[in-house]
């Protein structure tokens, strides 16, 4: 939470600096104080964000409990979302993400080109729990929403420089203006630059966690009328950074050893070139027909393009070479009528969305054909996944006194899922789309897939507010996410799944598919403003069942390529607490108009698989856990600020120190002692002062104070023995390989608005 809270914050305390002001968040498709909303959801604004030098959306899942934010392993803008233990770390085509991710109400599909650089940002919202009934897109697990400014009635120009280790320099500049009464102008671009964490040992010139990314936004806003409003956007984000390569676990077996800085990789890549592209563009439209009704309307489409050359064992060696090419876009349409009458308010809407997402990736695996007289070989996969899906959803309060109100929702979704699965193995290397002129010898999938899947998911809450200062609510919601086809599934490895003493079709289309999943939460929450507005606190207890839980996996085949395995786990019981909360510690200490206020966030999640049916049909629930969730998540931050002009400038100094912590976490739902991440803390701290007028910021920004090595995501294609012995499963050498988060940075950065 940022610091900067409740509605019921007196307004004269609030000018006196003796209270917290207040958090406005559109979380319920309208704007309404933080505390009133009986959802929960944190909330961090523009001014936190920089305060506290947060670079990228990863950062905020420090603050806020029961998330998971973390970038993909062998890529640098892919991201792995995670809510109380919903999310989805695969990024092929076929996997529909378990957390919804937003840009100004429209949603990203895909996951590719969604780790966001924060710039021109109004706030980040992250609301926690089923969201289905408020939201165009399933959003299973929660939904994490990106807002960005509107254009002001004066001419703005803001420029932002930052200087910092591994020779990071940014620069951010945007700016707005208005044309006329009826029209403004704005846009935003950046370059943002550093050397790598670490070099690629094998490759002379190419660094390791490397970044360049160069992106912008434009707007055109449009006010033909007083209750008219229209807003035309684009934005595009090209990432030239060297490719991020894996740090090996574990020794090769021709003695190379274990590299001492796990930020080092010895991969090699056949062409070290990482490029990814991605656009978009939208329009909002907004008509208040009357004081109590809106209608508006979001259009969008997106596109993007990746390629990524990963090499799984992070080794010389052409053995598990992966290079990958994913190409997306997507078309969504979303009509919502908006009603706030004295009583009554809520949403209604429809939405649609029709998205193709494309992924084509070699396994090039020399050495082992080499032992195998298949020289070069290369086992290929191609997907290509349709989706066409629509919903129509509504959510409205009903206040029957001045402090019960009652929330009823419900939405029905029908999602359309078309794939083609192609594998094929070559000899003589790379496949065409990688430079390649293979020889063909043999097709291991050829499958074309279609399925629909439709459910209706409801939604209800009640809240008690015994008086201004407190929120008592009580909800129940349901959350669904379509199935679909695994993009790597391999046909010819499909058993008799009927028994009928043939492999048919029905076979093989109940191999390569899976279903929905589906999850019941129950939520009981508490929202206060406490000590005359100086403290506020939001707990919210929940119990969650999780079902048909999709689990994507790869393992390795007899023929030494890998193939995809997902399956429907069986159901799990996902239960936690989380606590946020905010205070003024202290106003006037020194009598210099200084304050020091504390924010805090703990979440605690038990999640507990009560049935996991493996390939092999063995329930073993016993020996599995979910990935990507750790029992504790807790965070800290102190905020001091006192009066100091600076030159000519009257303004105020800010002393920032904050830690956050992740229990210990498991990357896969089968444990392993090499990728598995102990208990860890991230200790931050910041300088920062801000002129009166907010014309100018200079901040010194510290993370990772410590230093501390801590492993967010990983490859593995090994077994591990009771005696430790460890087998390869796919290649001759075995991938164990590590992707670490960043080191100990110092970053200097000046804002300057004109």
């Amino acid at each position: 939470m940022s610091i900067a809270a409740p509605a019921w914050a007196a307004e004269e305390n609030v000018e006196s600096g003796m209270a917290l002001d207040e958090i406005v968040v559109t979380a319920r498709r309208r704007s309404e104080s933080l505390q009133d909303v009986p959802v929960a959801v944190s909330a961090f604004g523009a001014q936190m964000l920089e305060n506290q030098g947060v670079q990228d959306i990863v950062e905020v899942a420090k603050f806020t409990p029961n998330l998971t934010l973390e970038v993909s392993r062998g890529t640098n803008t892919t991201l792995t979302a995670f809510i109380r233990g919903i999310g989805q770390q695969d990024p092929v085509a076929g996997f529909e993400a378990g957390v919804g991710l937003y840009i100004d109400d429209v949603y990203l599909n895909r996951p590719q080109g969604a780790v966001l650089d924060i710039y021109d940002v109004e706030r980040i919202e992250v609301l926690r729990g089923p969201q289905g009934t408020l939201y165009g897109r399933n959003t299973i697990g929660g939904a994490v929403k990106y807002v960005t400014k509107r254009l002001g009635e004066e001419p703005e120009l803001n420029v932002r420089g930052s200087v910092g280790s591994y020779k990071q320099l940014d620069l951010v500049v945007s700016g707005s203006v208005p044309i006329s009464d009826m029209v403004r102008v704005g846009a935003s671009f950046a370059t943002l630059n550093r050397d790598g964490f670490g070099e690629n040992l094998n490759l002379e010139g190419i660094d390791n966690y490397h970044k360049q990314v160069l992106a912008g936004r434009g707007s055109v806003e449009l006010l033909p009328s007083e209750n008219i409003f229209i807003r035309l956007a684009a934005d595009y984000v090209k990432d030239d950074s060297d490719p991020r390569q894996g740090h090996r676990l574990i020794p090769s077996t021709s003695g190379d050893p274990v590299l001492d800085d796990v930020f080092d990789t010895r991969a090699g890549l056949n062409n070290p070139v990482q490029s990814v592209e991605a656009y978009g563009f939208s329009g909002l439209f907004e008509w208040q027909l009357t004081d109590t009704l809106m209608l508006k309307n979001i259009v969008a489409y997106r596109k993007d393009e990746s390629y990524s050359p990963i090499d799984f064992d992070s080794l010389p060696v052409a053995d598990v070479d992966v290079p990958v090419v994913y190409e997306n876009d997507q078309f969504s349409e979303e009509f919502q009528i908006l009603y706030e009458g004295e009583k009554l308010s809520g949403v209604a809407g429809f939405y649609y969305l029709e998205a193709n997402a494309l992924n084509d990736f070699d396994v090039i695996l020399g050495t082992t054909g080499d032992i195998l007289g298949l020289p070069g070989l290369n086992a290929n996969t191609f997907g290509d996944v349709d989706t066409k899906t629509w919903s129509v959803f509504g959510d409205f309060t009903y206040d029957l006194t001045e402090q019960v109100s009652v929330s009823v929702g419900g939405r029905y979704t029908s999602d359309k899922r078309s794939s083609r699965v192609l594998r094929r193995t070559f000899i003589g290397g790379a496949s065409e789309r990688f430079g390649g002129n293979p020889i063909l010898i043999a097709t291991t999938s050829d499958f074309d897939g279609s399925e629909k899947f439709t459910k209706f998911t409801p939604r209800a809450s009640v809240s008690w507010k015994p008086n201004d200062d407190h929120n008592i609510y009580f909800s129940y919601s349901e959350g669904f996410k379509g199935g679909g086809f695994d993009p790597r599934g391999q046909t010819t490895a499909a058993p008799d799944l009927d028994g009928d003493g043939d492999i048919d079709d029905a076979d093989i289309f109940a191999f390569m598919s899976f279903e929905p999943e589906t999850v019941k939460t129950f939520e009981l929450g508490w929202k206060a403003s406490l000590f005359d507005n100086r403290m506020d606190i939001s707990v919210a207890g929940f119990l969650s069942s999780y079902t048909d839980i999709q689990i994507p996996g790869s393992v390795g085949a007899p023929d030494g390529t890998f193939i995809g395995v997902t399956s429907n786990a069986g159901d799990a019981d996902v239960n936690g607490i989380e606590v946020e909360g905010r205070a003024l510690l202290a106003a006037d200490m020194t009598g210099q108009g200084d304050t020091l206020n504390m924010t805090w966030a703990v979440g605690y999640l038990d999640a507990k698989f009560n049935e996991f049916i493996d390939a092999f049909g063995q329930d073993v629930a016993d020996e599995r856990v979910f990935q990507n969730t750790p029992e504790w998540t807790a965070s800290g931050s102190l905020h001091y600020t006192r009066p100091m002009a600076l030159g000519s400038y009257d303004g105020a100094l800010s002393l920032i120190t904050s830690l956050a912590y992740r229990s210990d976490a498991s990357q896969f739902e089968t444990p392993n002692p090499f990728l598995d991440q102990p208990g860890f803390a991230l200790w931050d701290a910041s300088i920062v002062w801000n002129a009166e007028d907010d014309k100018l910021s200079v901040g010194l920004h510290a993370k990772n104070i410590t230093d501390k090595k801590y492993i967010v995501a990983g490859y593995n294609f090994v077994a591990i023995g009771d005696d430790g012995t460890i087998t390869p499963t796919l290649g001759t050498e075995g991938t164990l390989t590590a992707f670490y988060g960043n080191p100990r940075t110092f970053t200097l950065t000046v804002d300057y608005r004109f």
